[in-house]
């Protein structure tokens, strides 16, 4: 706590002279360490070592590095409390989402080693029916340097589905977290580096994320980009990186994920399922509930239950063991919220549960808070807002629901309560988002498992189509060459 971090470049660490302090968003008189500002010098220098790594690294066996990743995991599994108290502190999740974020990483490590092994390597033999001794092969090639810049919310598990993404295919990476959370990326290198992986494989930088847009983007040498956050910040940076030379580009993008409630559903377990969706750390999920369309017939019924459960969360301080939801991560989360809730109040929406700061100086917490009767042309129904408010509205249909739901520029989650088989499978069927649960109690939009269930967005959300934790994740760093030899 309070210490020095480098800058990993090659495998060497880097002072520089500008530096920044990053504080606990629950104690803000605690300070979580002290990091680098690299400059452009700096990241050049990151990129230009990640290009001649990837030089010889793209070529090696592909089984080596499958057993780098596997070993990356026993480590991470070792140390999996320390990493889970790390992001605790580093970012307010509670403890029992910081420790299932770790279960998260070792899970990438193992399942993104797992699905290279089962397609060897990617390389397939092709049929050929024309020339005698000939020989085809499709053969998945990596593109080179990759940047990747990572979120605040999940600082370890997408910093490392990106990261390993990237490097388990045979590119390199310039790694560059998000200034309130770079404590867990280092960490996430420094196992990597333990592993066995070779030094500028993977390269960590923290700096202003507006320079290190610019360095990237002008780079002839960075091949490749891998981006978490929001919308407006995604498109703009996608914009410039393939303005030059086509490029690719994996982004997620956020959501503002709906949930429909039948009549035909199981109130108290929409009630939990939507509470822990919406307000499960704070809001600060891509994947967070923040739209419910509820049947008319249960509408009332179901609001009695939503803020009497509200009433039972525990706010405060993310380390004591039954505390629910932690703070936001910065005062500007708060200054957003208090903004959010004075523009629910000025379009006529009425605040229903919570809307209240509870401490904005020491630490970063607010209510869960519940909105209902904001008009539905009201911008608030369509931005994502990252932080715990959730609208509500009635419906007087199951395809009125759907038709809300998909009113929206994002695709990313969405979910349904119901016990009718047949409208679960309508839901499905005419949804537009890339992850859909029906009737999930843990989460009614939230809590996608590596090699469970593939998360990605469609339209605003996403870029590529291939989810992350899916089958077909790690195709989006590799292009394909074709092989053939003859006899």
């Amino acid at each position: 706590m309070g210490s020095e971090y480098p800058l990993l470049i090659g495998g060497k660490e880097m002072v520089v002279e500008r530096k920044f302090e990053v504080r606990v968003p629950f104690d803000t008189s605690m300070k979580l360490g002290t990091f680098q500002l690299a400059g452009e010098e700096e990241v050049k220098g990151a990129i230009d070592e990640a290009w001649e790594v990837h030089r010889w690294w793209r070529d090696w066996d592909w089984r080596e590095r499958v057993e780098l990743a596997f070993r990356a995991a026993e480590i991470a599994s070792a140390l999996k409390f320390r990493l889970a108290a790390q992001i605790t502190f580093e970012n307010g999740k509670n403890r029992f989402e910081a420790v299932a974020e770790v279960d998260e990483t070792i899970d990438y490590f193992r399942y993104y080693a797992h699905l290279f092994q089962e397609n060897r390597g990617y390389v397939r033999e092709m049929e050929s029916r024309l020339y005698k001794g000939e020989h085809p092969y499709s053969v998945m090639r990596p593109y080179g340097v990759w940047a990747v810049i990572s979120p605040f919310n999940f600082p370890l598990a997408i910093t490392a589905t990106m990261t390993l993404g990237a490097v388990l295919t045979g590119n390199t990476a310039v790694l560059k977290p998000s200034s309130d959370t770079p404590l867990s990326a280092f960490s996430l290198v420094k196992i990597m580096d333990e592993a066995g992986f070779p030094k500028g494989v993977v390269n960590y930088v923290t700096s202003g994320g507006a320079d290190f847009a610019s360095f990237i983007t002008r780079d002839p040498k960075v091949a490749g980009l891998a981006f978490t956050g929001s919308r407006e910040v995604g498109h703009s940076l996608a914009k410039d990186f393939i303005s030059s030379q086509p490029r690719p580009v994996v982004m997620e993008l956020g959501g503002k994920n709906a949930v429909v409630v039948t009549a035909k559903a199981d109130l108290k377990k929409a009630v939990e399922g939507i509470v822990r969706g919406a307000f499960g750390y704070g809001g600060q999920k891509c994947s967070a509930t923040s739209r419910v369309y509820v049947h008319r017939d249960v509408y009332g019924r179901f609001l009695d239950g939503l803020v009497k459960r509200i009433g039972e969360v525990k706010v405060g301080d993310p380390t004591v063991r039954d505390t629910f939801m932690g703070p936001l991560i910065n005062r500007e989360a708060v200054r957003k919220f208090k903004a959010f809730v004075e523009e629910i109040r000025r379009a006529g929406g009425e605040i229903l549960s919570g809307g209240k700061v509870i401490e904005e100086e020491r630490s970063y917490t607010v209510e869960p808070t519940v909105a209902v009767n904001v008009p539905r042309d009201h911008w608030l129904w369509r931005r994502e807002l990252f932080v715990p408010i959730l609208l509500v509205d009635s419906i007087s249909s199951l395809e009125e629901g759907i038709e809300m739901a998909n009113d929206s520029e994002y695709g990313l989650t969405a979910g349904i309560f119901s016990e009718d088989r047949e409208e679960i499978e309508t839901f499905f069927r005419r949804i537009e988002a890339g992850v859909i649960y029906a009737n999930r109690t843990v989460g009614s939009t939230t809590g996608a498992m590596p090699g469970v269930q593939p998360f990605g967005g469609w339209k605003h959300s996403g870029w590529t189509g291939k989810n992350a934790g899916g089958p077909y994740y790690l195709l989006s760093f590799l292009r394909e060459q074709s092989r053939t030899w003859y006899e």
